[in-house]
């Protein structure tokens, strides 16, 4: 099977598992995808975040999803339990489409990973 072709069946089913899960089956987009990832990389489940907290945890997420590709490491954890990252390297200027395919792949393999799909 074609790389491409993966990625598109791989992204279909993680969009699928976590919309039913988290959305009622309203299909999840990209953006809230990784946000749901900074929540679980924060670990506090039940807790309402204000907006500025929210970017927080999108930030995590993508720290979290583009570390194995060696653009950031993870440094601490804060006294309030939020990890944070330091930039190994500088994130390439890609065009959206291709934004969009370096997180698809990256959230792909995270939830690889965690084994939430197989």
């Amino acid at each position: 099977m074609a790389r491409d072709e993966e990625l598109k069946q791989n992204w279909e089913r993680v969009q699928q598992k976590l919309s039913q899960q988290f959305a009622e089956g309203d299909v999840l987009e990209l953006d809230a995808i990784i946000y749901l990832i900074g929540v679980q990389e924060l670990g506090q489940l039940h807790r309402r975040f204000k907006k500025d907290q929210k970017l927080d945890l999108m930030h995590i997420a993508i720290c979290r999803l583009l570390e194995p590709y060696g653009y950031y490491e993870f440094d601490y954890i804060d006294e309030d339990g939020w990890p944070h990252y330091k930039v190994l390297e500088q994130l390439p200027n890609l065009k959206a489409g291709e934004q969009a395919i370096m997180m698809k792949e990256a959230i792909v393999q995270y939830f690889l990973e965690k084994e939430y799909i197989l």
